[in-house]
C-alpha cells in the first residue's frame, strides 16, 4: 500500500485541515490568544502523528520489498521503532 492510499493517513490530514480551518476562524473572530495556541498545538500535535505514520509506513513498506513479507516479530520490532522515532 503507498501512502497515497491509506486512508488513515489521508484522515488524519483532513481532520487537521478542517481544524486549522476553525483555528483561522477564531482568530477572525478575535478570540483570545491563549485558545487559539492551545488549538494550534493540536494541529501540530495532529500534524506530528500524520508525518510519523507517513515515515513508518515508507520504512516498512521498503523493508517488505527488500526483505520480503515481515514476520510479526519484524512488525513488532519495527513498531518500537517507530514509537521511539516519536521522540526524534
Amino acid at each position: 500500500m503507498s501512502h497515497a492510499t491509506d486512508k488513515d493517513l489521508t484522515n488524519r490530514l483532513k481532520r487537521a485541515n478542517g481544524h486549522l480551518a476553525s483555528i483561522i476562524a477564531m482568530i477572525e473572530e478575535n478570540r483570545s490568544a491563549l485558545d487559539v495556541a492551545q488549538q494550534l498545538a493540536a494541529v501540530v500535535a495532529a500534524l506530528d502523528k500524520a508525518k510519523t505514520r507517513l515515515v513508518a509506513h515508507h520504512i516498512e513498506h521498503h523493508l517488505a520489498d527488500t526483505l520480503g513479507e515481515l514476520t510479526p516479530e519484524m512488525r513488532e520490532r519495527l513498531a518500537q521503532l517507530s514509537e521511539l522515532a516519536k521522540y526524534l
